[in-house]
């Protein structure tokens, strides 16, 4: 009888050795994730250049554990009129959920805003004439909503 529980403490032992022994470590982003979110978050085209690379092979940046899901433009249409909108809404998507992830969200959206603008006008600058004059009124109705409704977000969120 004591041979049997001595033999069934060895088995629950070795059981939970090999269990333990097999479980993959969690790992933590690597240390340069804030500066990586940073330079994906800028105004400037190579910014969007760069964060557009990386979306497309998101393999790539697993380890850092990047939020890159998007709605795009939410409730407003993706492309108003046929201007394509619709990437720049996704990076503007992919930095307020990144940085509300890391806690950093206030510090940051006034930079995303701008960004998301920079990169709508970007849009419209392929443009001409009229159309030109449509698109760019466009792209700050669409920054002006997120730049208000963004605020109401975060107060929303520290509300709550």
């Amino acid at each position: 009888m004591r041979s049997r529980i001595l033999m069934s403490a060895v088995a629950a032992g070795a059981a939970l050795a090999a269990s333990l022994g097999s479980a993959i470590p969690a790992q933590a982003a690597p240390a340069d994730k804030p500066q990586v979110l940073s330079s994906w978050t800028q105004t400037s085209a190579s910014s969007y250049a760069a964060w557009n690379s990386a979306r497309q092979n998101q393999g790539n940046w697993a380890a850092y554990g990047f939020d890159w899901s998007t709605d795009y433009c939410t409730t407003s249409p993706d492309n108003p009129y046929g201007y394509p909108f619709k990437m720049s809404c996704a990076r503007h998507d992919f930095g307020y959920r990144n940085y509300k992830a890391a806690g950093q969200f206030a510090a940051n959206k006034d930079r995303i805003d701008s960004a998301f603008y920079a990169d709508l006008k970007r849009v419209c600058a392929g443009y001409s004439g009229d159309s030109r004059t449509e698109c760019e009124s466009l792209a700050k109705v669409y920054y002006e909503a997120v730049r208000i409704l963004g605020v109401k977000q975060q107060e929303h969120a520290q509300a709550a």
